[in-house]
């Protein structure tokens, strides 16, 4: 495809880490290629909002040098001089944090998100902050106040969203791993529109500290790879309880009975499915089957309930996070009357899409509506949570389409904002429910765009479902 960027072959993580610590590889030189990669991906696609090239080649000329006299533990580090991204929702201390929106975009973090912190702990080395839809708000990566993120497969096409620069920079070239954050499908859609892998961990297996908000009981810090391996690797790094955040877990190692069942709802897999999908990932399902694995049709009847139960519940809580951007204590002040610096600075800086939200969040918790939605949103959610318990007591994993679509054209759908919505109709339910889901590429479409599935889990079973991801890789 002409209108594309080449798709380079890049080694795990494992592999990269071996060379550094036998000093076949300098951190420096791995750092400087990435970078020089990143300038060239940003020219075509705007993955990024920030690049941190002066900050990112100290730390690698510093780590450089310990790793030279032996003042670093080498074998503490899984990450050792592995270059990365970071969604522009993490706070990074010192470093300008936006959340996507211009409303944000002289902001500069006061301290490092507990994620973040435990890469750069192991070794990892930031080299950029990667451009979103604000605040986390969309499915395609157009809503950016920094301007929209192009897919590398076709750049007249979207990455998907709201982790659209992550998506597309790692598919691109661009580090070893991106973070991500996962709200309603935000690393899955990117993973399924870019051909790359991505993980949405159970809520509280990974800390949420540091992380711009978007709907607190929904969002879950996720990120991208190129390979299942790093998935595992990467997600042992980042989760356990952080004192910071009350939502999180220390989960000790959990013993997965070699069982080998996966179900197909029903209800995922009907006649509207996209042909070309289903035969996608029917071909893995079939590798599976050859591999041990036992196919099981089940049903889990409030799936068709989810999308509009998510959308009220997430719109609700959003509108209720955002009070805090008053333009007092975050964004430009533009007068000296507080309900006039509000108002306007909230008109003047908040995209569409933002204001959207907060609009149909107020409304929903209106008085005489609450009940109406909220509370029958809230019964759904509790519903949905008790079919997926019932559902694994007959399986192990769940297989599902990430979306209905390839990636789909810029603009194409931005002034039909429900038809933007429906796109998360698969990705949703994860996390209405809490569980874990991984995105994993199931081929190409006749057209060489990548095409997505995605693998869901029992709560922090995480590695069952990069087992599973090995299989059919």
């Amino acid at each position: 495809m002409s209108n594309s960027i080449e798709i380079p072959k890049i080694d795990n993580i494992e592999t990269i880490v071996e060379k550094i610590k036998s000093k076949e590889l300098k951190v420096l030189d791995l750092v400087i290629e990435h970078l020089e990669r990143a300038k060239l991906v940003q020219e075509k696609t705007n993955s990024f909002i920030t690049i941190l090239e002066d900050q990112a080649l100290a730390n690698a000329k510093e780590l450089d040098l310990q790793i030279e006299k032996g003042e670093v533990d080498i074998e503490s580090k899984p990450l050792l001089g592995i270059p990365f991204t970071a969604k522009d929702l993490y706070l990074v201390k010192d470093t300008k944090t936006t959340f996507g929106t211009k409303l944000m975009e002289n902001f500069v973090a006061p301290y490092t998100s507990t994620v973040v912190q435990k890469c750069l702990d192991a070794g990892a080395i930031l080299i950029a902050k990667a451009n979103l839809d604000p605040f986390g708000y969309g499915s395609s990566g157009e809503s950016s106040g920094y301007g929209p993120t192009k897919n590398p497969y076709d750049l007249e096409r979207v990455p998907g969203g709201s982790s659209s620069g992550s998506g597309a920079s790692i598919a691109a070239g661009v580090g070893l791993f991106s973070l991500g954050t996962d709200t309603g499908g935000s690393v899955r859609l990117p993973a399924s529109f870019c051909g790359v892998y991505a993980l949405k961990p159970t809520y509280g297996h990974n800390s949420r500290y540091g992380v711009g908000v978007y709907a607190s009981s929904f969002d879950t810090p996720g990120f991208f790879s190129r390979h299942p391996e790093d998935i595992k690797l990467l997600e042992d790094v980042m989760k356990g309880r952080d004192e910071n955040d009350a939502t999180t877990y220390e989960i000790d190692h959990l013993e997965i009975k070699n069982n080998k069942t996966i179900g197909l709802p029903r209800e995922f897999f009907t006649e509207d499915l996209n042909p070309e999908i289903k035969d996608k990932i029917n071909q893995k399902v079939e590798l599976l089957k050859s591999n041990g694995y036992e196919i099981k049709e089940i049903s889990i009847p409030s799936l068709k309930y989810a999308l509009a139960a998510y959308y009220v519940l997430v719109m609700a809580e959003t509108s209720s996070n955002r009070a805090r951007y008053d333009a007092v204590r975050y964004g430009e002040k533009i007068s000296d009357d507080y309900e006039e610096n509000m108002s306007g600075g909230r008109a003047q800086f908040f995209e569409d899409e933002v204001k959207r939200r907060i609009m149909v969040g107020t409304y929903v918790l209106s008085a005489g509506y609450g009940d109406q939605y909220y509370q029958k949103a809230s019964i759904v959610r509790t519903k949905l949570k008790k079919e997926f318990d019932e559902a694994f007591k007959e399986v192990d994993v769940i297989i599902s389409p990430i979306a209905n679509e390839t990636a789909f054209k810029i603009e194409e759908k931005s002034s039909d904002p429900v038809s933007m919505y429906l796109t998360d109709i698969y990705t949703v339910t994860a996390n209405v429910v809490g569980i874990p889901a991984l995105a994993i590429p199931a081929g190409m479409s006749l057209e060489g765009l990548p095409i997505g599935m995605q693998l869901i889990g029992k709560k922090f079973h995480e590695d069952q479902l990069v087992d599973v991801a090995k299989v059919v890789r």
